[in-house]
């Protein structure tokens, strides 16, 4: 265990304050994911099919979503609004609008590309027998844009669970964070401790994120062998 430097997670509360620091990179992302699932089921379903100056405006929110990374927006969002506005924002608060501002982006576009899949000749069918918009979207479009939107949208979980450790940055005490504070206080005694330490944070977000991974592959098979 010295060998590895794992000996130094034993130490004092070290343990302790891991757990804590994945509870706020935890809590951070799910509230993120709580906000980015909503708002974009609704602007997915929105924009899905329309044309003009609505789905311009968001074809440029996508994009500059996915061209600048989630660094650069933390950043902004934190400095720039104490700077530029003079608001003083919180980090942990800053990191939960940058991700679901991200998320959001990510979500509508998932669930606007899991709506355009279902065939049109569907949709047309449905209302040669009569049925109301309405009735199309209840019975027809979202039971099916179900089964693509899930395993996508875990995915998207997945990958905003662990892209948290990025709020270190702007000073959030999150896991990363907290393991870089007992690799410096420890590098005397322990000076293997970064490898242990590392190691054991990828182990948690391991454990967090594998689970959720396999259900969406599971989830994913048993509707294939299904249809």
């Amino acid at each position: 265990m010295q060998l590895l430097g794992i000996e130094t997670l034993f130490k004092g509360k070290n343990s302790l304050r891991l757990l804590e620091g994945l509870w706020v990179s935890l809590r951070i992302s799910l509230i993120a994911v709580l906000i980015s699932l909503a708002l974009g089921l609704l602007i997915g379903a929105l924009v899905a099919g329309k044309k003009g100056i609505p789905s311009k405006l968001y074809r440029v929110y996508l994009e500059t979503v996915r061209i600048m990374p989630q660094m650069v927006l933390l950043f902004i969002v934190f400095f720039g609004t104490t700077r530029v506005l003079g608001i003083n924002v919180d980090a942990e608060l800053a990191a939960i609008i940058v991700f679901s501002f991200w998320g959001t982006a990510e979500m509508s576009d998932i669930v606007r590309g899991a709506i355009l899949s279902i065939p049109k000749a569907q949709r047309e069918g449905a209302a040669a027998l009569g049925m109301n918009d309405g009735q199309i979207l209840f019975h027809i479009t979202i039971p099916q844009a179900v089964r693509r939107l899930i395993p996508l949208s875990i995915n998207l979980i997945t990958r905003m669970i662990k892209t948290t450790s990025l709020v270190m940055m702007i000073g959030v005490v999150e896991v990363s964070k907290v393991g870089q504070q007992i690799i410096e206080a420890n590098r005397m005694s322990s000076p293997n401790g970064a490898f242990g330490i590392y190691l054991i944070i990828f182990l948690l977000y391991f454990i967090i994120c594998w689970p959720v991974s396999l259900a969406s592959k599971r989830l994913e098979a048993r509707w294939n062998e299904a249809a």
